[in-house]
């Protein structure tokens, strides 16, 4: 599917750029009729900035620790220093989090609400899993588990995300803003254009619901595998399966959100900010149904084990679904201003 949208891609590149050499005029067809509208700005932009910059934040952080992994710097996953190296890589990727979001929250002319969508990234992800660990924490405590994180362990966090994260993030986002704009490589109409009627196959949630399945299966044995040695407390040793099912994972969150995201500038839609990033991030729904699925076959009666269960597979489904999101967005991003800027459109 690649391969042909490529060459489709290639031809009629080609084909517009030799008719503006002849002087010749002709009606503008396909993804190039919607050359005015693209780049234009989508709704809700500086939640689609908070998603983007927290994504780069997950992104950086599980590269380096995958990358660490297979160099032989951890004997195992299930050692403290995985997630003491992923604490601190997540910190310090607080940075590009800040600057990712704010650079993006400029070229969509958000004025001085980069202030506020700079914090919205420093407090999303961490916020939410800081909730449930903390309701979960409490499950144990009430239990009188050995498992319950000690109070001083939980303050040292508290004080770590307080103190080091979210300044991070500003100064991320201060940098950012000082940068100039992004500018799109075409200029934006005025008027905006009417959508034609799409057909079933090009509607956003058929694309959503069949192109989220690709990231999902590229991982699918990989996550099984996680799921057994963590909930079995086994050591996993398959760092190079790991580094490659990761990079896997990266190509289909870059090439399926590209290949649909082409079909639908085609079909005269260019609403495609939200659905690129939608389209892989969606993934994280057929993760947590598999987790659900995978919760059916092991022995797990009690209630707390099971609430301990599900409040880890909520906050693994939610990272999963800004990591993929992020990479989709981005990917569709470069590819657009790719397309556009050939000389065709100069």
């Amino acid at each position: 599917m690649a391969m042909t949208m490529l060459r489709s891609l290639h031809r009629e590149i080609f084909r517009y750029s030799q008719l503006e050499t002849q002087n010749e005029t002709q009606a503008e067809t396909g993804w190039k009729l919607v050359h005015g509208d693209v780049f234009r700005s989508p709704s809700n932009p500086g939640l689609l900035c908070a998603f983007a910059g927290s994504g780069v934040q997950l992104f950086g952080t599980l590269l380096i620790t995958v990358v660490f992994e297979f160099l032989g710097f951890f004997s195992s996953m299930t050692s403290a220093g995985v997630r003491n190296a992923m604490l601190l890589t997540w910190v310090l990727m607080g940075l590009f989090a800040g600057y990712t979001s704010s650079r993006l929250s400029k070229m969509f002319n958000t004025g001085s609400e980069w202030k506020h969508i700079t914090l919205t990234t420093a407090i999303l992800f961490p916020g939410f899993a800081f909730v449930i660990f903390q309701f979960l924490n409490n499950l144990l405590y009430n239990e009188k588990s050995s498992a319950t994180i000690p109070s001083t362990t939980m303050c040292s966090l508290v004080l770590l995300w307080f103190c080091v994260a979210p300044p991070l993030v500003y100064v991320g986002g201060y940098l950012g803003f000082k940068k100039p704009a992004i500018e799109p490589p075409v200029e934006i109409n005025k008027t905006l254009r009417k959508i034609p009627k799409q057909a079933w196959y090009t509607s956003t949630v058929f694309a959503i619901l069949i192109g989220s399945i690709f990231p999902f299966a590229t991982i699918l044995v990989e996550f099984f595998f996680g799921l057994i040695f963590f909930w079995y407390h086994k050591f996993y040793r398959g760092f190079g399966f790991l580094l490659i099912t990761f990079v896997l994972l990266v190509v289909a969150c870059a090439e399926i959100p590209i290949v649909l995201c082409y079909y639908q500038l085609r079909s005269g839609n260019y609403k495609w900010w939200w659905r690129s990033f939608l389209t892989s991030g969606c993934s994280a729904v057929y993760l947590f149904l598999y987790a659900t699925f995978f919760f059916t076959k092991i022995a797990i009666v009690k209630p707390v084990s099971a609430m301990l269960y599900f409040g880890h597979m909520l906050v693994v489904s939610y990272a999963f679904f800004l990591l993929t999101g992020t990479i989709g967005f981005f990917s569709c991003f470069f590819f657009t201003r790719l397309i556009y800027s050939q000389r065709a459109f100069g």
